[in-house]
């Protein structure tokens, strides 16, 4: 057989698998009730499906077993993902507490850190030539950087295509710096990874003569892959001769973080729980701008594409590690202030039709019609 043949073969499996897992199980998922139903704060107009999830867990872990190289390393990713995804599905029928989730989300942590030995054992040259180790903080400090990450592409989750385009950049990004660093392994798993992201987006994209999508992830897809990005961005930047200086990590999912701390933190600061569900996402914000949802979701990816750009030109140049986390730092506190000041702008800015929203009541109506186009 063309060897050539079989390099491809495992990406050919994770795009097919997933695909076909989404065309087989899309109809079951009808007639057992595994549907986002519109209503509340959602507003798409149809039952969707909520099997993505499944279709790109298994898609990823059928070409897995394709690839070259030991996988028993990779137990404790799978194991821990496939806790996410039974949780998620569970949470998918009948909404649980929020603790379940994050009993979940620390118990997969722990698999990936004890079982595993992904660790974050030192952040880095942030305050000068010494390296910060983090010393008996690693463990705590990893299980709490993980769940951020989970909970970071859960909560981005809102439009059609944005949380499987900004996990797909993550691991085109990160299996770039695998490949440039010599390490075929890594980025082999990446991009199988990326290729079954790519066979759900082929179902979850709005695109010509097709105005909603046909699937969503779901909250167990949306864990899996924020576990997945976790604990690839952990490897690969504790790894001997590192491909990823830890602060690049933070450039390479810069968006969902982001948006995640900077809303927690303004829910805390009204009085409100950080966790408590709300429509103040960047997203929510383009869409009352007057974005469509394709729009939207352009404009986040190619955001997050420059950020994760300018990580990589950092690292690639040797920029000292304290510039980077300044950097990201000052992009942090312009960020907050931007979304925090945004619904005050919305009143001014002219909308479709030459009409203005003078209120956060008809803003969120304006976000709702946007969504529903």
């Amino acid at each position: 057989m063309d060897v050539r043949y079989m390099e491809w073969l495992p990406f050919t499996v994770a795009f097919g698998v997933t695909a076909l897992l989404i065309l087989v199980l899309r109809p079951l998922a009808f007639r057992i009730g595994l549907v986002d139903v519109p209503g509340g704060r959602k507003d798409h107009a149809h039952d969707t499906p909520l099997v993505g999830g499944i279709a790109l867990f298994c898609g990823f872990f059928f070409a897995i077993l394709l690839t070259d190289g030991a996988l028993a390393p990779y137990k404790p990713l799978f194991a821990g993902g496939a806790l996410l995804l039974i949780v998620g599905i569970l949470d998918d029928f009948h909404e649980l507490p929020a603790w379940t989730r994050f009993a979940a989300q620390i118990a997969a942590a722990l698999m990936m850190t004890l079982w595993g030995g992904v660790v974050v054992e030192d952040l880095g040259f942030l305050f000068g030539r010494d390296e910060l180790a983090l010393g008996a903080w690693a463990m705590p400090f990893t299980v709490f950087g993980v769940v951020g990450v989970i909970n970071a592409f859960n909560m981005c989750d809102g439009l059609d295509g944005l949380a499987g385009t900004l996990s797909l950049l993550a691991l085109v990004f990160m299996a770039l710096a695998a490949h440039a660093a010599g390490d075929g392994v890594h980025a082999s798993l990446l991009m199988v990874l990326a290729a079954a992201v790519l066979g759900f987006l082929a179902f979850n994209y709005r695109i010509p003569g097709r105005r909603r999508a046909l699937v969503f992830l779901g909250d167990a897809g949306s864990m899996f892959l924020g576990f997945c990005v976790a604990w690839f961005l952990v490897a690969l930047t504790q790894a001997p001769n590192a491909p990823i200086a830890p602060v690049t990590a933070l450039w390479l999912v810069a968006i969902p973080l982001l948006d995640t701390v900077s809303l927690m933190l303004r829910r805390v600061m009204k009085g409100r729980s950080p966790f408590a569900p709300d429509r103040e996402h960047f997203h929510h914000i383009l869409l009352v701008a007057g974005y469509s949802v394709s729009q939207a979701v352009v404009v986040i990816a190619v955001l997050s594409t420059l950020l994760a750009l300018f990580g990589m030109v950092g690292l690639w140049s040797s920029l000292e590690h304290w510039v980077m986390f300044y950097a990201f730092a000052g992009l942090f506190l312009l960020y907050f202030w931007g979304v925090r000041h945004a619904w005050k702008v919305m009143r001014v800015l002219p909308k479709p039709g030459g009409r203005q929203a003078v209120g956060a009541g008809q803003a969120h109506g304006a976000l709702a019609r946007r969504e529903t186009e």
